[in-house]
């Protein structure tokens, strides 16, 4: 459904709104990363487990595992240890998730003003951050006992922020004013 209206209302706003006749230079959203860091909890294997289970809730897809490239003895990290999970979106899955987040997650997220406009780099992605993962409708009372935040980015085929930022927006992305 995001596809649809990307397609019929999103593409003539940006040719608008950039000043392109060209269908294939306008900026369009290529994948959705999401990320957890264990952090702390670096030694307690049920608590990776417990986060990848609430990812596959979340997304429907299995993240990976990702590891340390080298040992850092002030944080107590080994090459090789697991110190995060992601999962990469791409197609019909990254338009559902985007969607869901938009239509049902953003409303739920408590004092929720809109998304702040400092989370793009020069290469037009943008990332937003979550301290909890409580606001996605999948997790329930039970997968409340630990809590954990996670971090979702937007890479987008935009070649600097502004031009994101206008793709954002015309997807309906809440930022502020």
């Amino acid at each position: 459904m995001l596809k649809e209206h990307y397609l019929k209302t999103v593409v003539p706003k940006l040719k608008e709104r950039l000043g392109r006749t060209n269908l294939l230079s306008l900026p369009k959203l290529q994948k959705v990363v999401i990320n957890v860091g264990v952090g702390k909890h670096l030694k307690d294997e049920g608590y990776v487990d417990f986060v990848e289970k609430t990812i596959v809730k979340i997304t429907g897809q299995k993240p990976i595992r990702t590891t340390a490239r080298i040992s850092i003895s002030n944080f107590k990290v080994r090459e090789g240890q697991v110190v995060g999970l992601k999962v990469t979106l791409r197609g019909a899955r990254m338009y559902d998730f985007t969607e869901k987040l938009l239509r049902i997650t953003f409303p739920r997220v408590r004092d929720f003003h809109g998304i702040s406009t400092k989370g793009f780099d020069k290469n037009g992605n943008y990332t937003i951050g979550f301290k909890e993962q409580l606001a996605f409708p999948e997790v329930t009372a039970e997968d409340a006992s630990r809590v954990h935040g996670l971090e979702i980015t937007f890479v987008t085929s935009a070649t600097d922020a502004k031009e994101s930022r206008v793709l954002l927006e015309e997807l309906g992305f809440p930022f502020k004013k």
